[in-house]
């Protein structure tokens, strides 16, 4: 075996051994996260306390063409994400339409304290993503709705008192929860551990400049740095849950300038996991185009606009320090 061989060998045991120890930091860090917000959650739908906060949405329901009993959908979706978004949708006599705008508002504002720790944790402020996709989430659902023309009664509106609350037994809910936990967490194990060899693996054989290479168009178009290309096409694919452990340890490891950060943390908060989620809503029959266009088109024009505010920011602070060094 020649020494050139040697080499290429070690260089892909080390790329697996780092990217595992990686994968394992990354996975215990994020069950922090998963394990106490999901019990929680779980005990707020278990004794119905999620079902009594449906006063808190019902007002903004109307503003959002949606009948009053989408507020439970929604506040499912603001803490348990685009599966529990789905399985209520699937057994509630919803309208096309309003079942649209419901997963178009959940597709942006989805499991929402989770996925905004994620980004607090790598880059950007956790309070701040929250409250700017919850934002985003009003301000594109409610320009939707305007265009597709929708109603509170359009297809029949339903009261709050159309779903019966069905409640289980604590013992059955409890090992409901670890199964559905421990299934998750298969899931993103089987996610993280390879995705994690990979990208050490790519930057062992410096295969990231070529995929930061590939990905720069379209970089471009959404109006983020071919620096952050590895993290967007992450967060695109995986998500900001099951990506979250290669997002944050990519985010320490390596150094990203703030503004960079910030643009794309405002574009993946707005628009990740292109595939799988946006697909969980085909079987319920909605439109392809409004569960893949307006959040993605909602993603480059709030980019775009922030470049231009840092644009106008940097000219106007250049000019004051010339008008104060004139001045002296």
């Amino acid at each position: 075996m020649t020494n050139k061989t040697e080499n290429i060998f070690s260089r892909i045991k080390s790329g697996i051994r780092q990217g595992l120890i990686k994968g394992w930091k990354g996975l215990i860090w994020l069950l922090k996260i998963i394990l106490p917000i999901s019990f929680a959650t779980t005990l707020l739908v278990h004794f119905g306390i999620i079902y009594k906060l449906d006063f808190l949405l019902t007002p903004v329901m109307t503003w959002l063409s949606l009948p009053a009993s989408a507020a439970l959908v929604i506040i499912i979706g603001l803490f348990t994400g685009i599966y529990g978004t789905v399985a209520a949708l699937s057994v509630m006599p919803f309208s096309m339409e309003h079942m649209t705008l419901i997963a178009i508002f959940t597709l942006i504002s989805h499991n929402l304290i989770q996925e905004s720790i994620v980004q607090g944790n790598s880059g950007l402020n956790s309070v701040f993503a929250a409250f700017f996709r919850l934002f985003i989430a009003l301000l594109v659902t409610f320009t939707c709705a305007k265009i597709m023309g929708v109603t509170p009664e359009t297809g029949g509106a339903m009261g709050m008192g159309t779903f019966a609350q069905e409640t289980k037994p604590f013992v059955v809910m409890l090992k409901h929860w670890g199964w559905g936990t421990f299934k998750l967490i298969v899931q993103i194990f089987c996610i993280i551990m390879p995705l994690m060899v990979i990208l050490e693996l790519a930057k062992e054989f410096n295969i990231i400049t070529f995929i930061t290479k590939m990905t720069s168009p379209v970089l471009s178009v959404m109006g983020l740095n071919r620096s952050t290309g590895m993290l967007w096409l992450t967060a695109s694919i995986f998500g900001l849950a099951y990506g979250a452990a290669v997002i944050v340890e990519e985010t320490r490891s390596n150094e990203y300038k703030k503004e960079d950060l910030t643009k794309l943390h405002l574009s993946i908060g707005i628009n990740h996991a292109m595939i799988e989620d946006p697909a969980l809503f085909l079987p319920l029959g909605l439109p392809i185009f409004w569960l893949w266009i307006p959040r993605l088109l909602a993603a480059i024009i709030v980019t775009w606009l922030y470049s231009v505010f840092l644009s106008a920011r940097r000219r106007y602070v250049k000019r004051a320090c010339h008008k104060k060094l004139c001045d002296h």
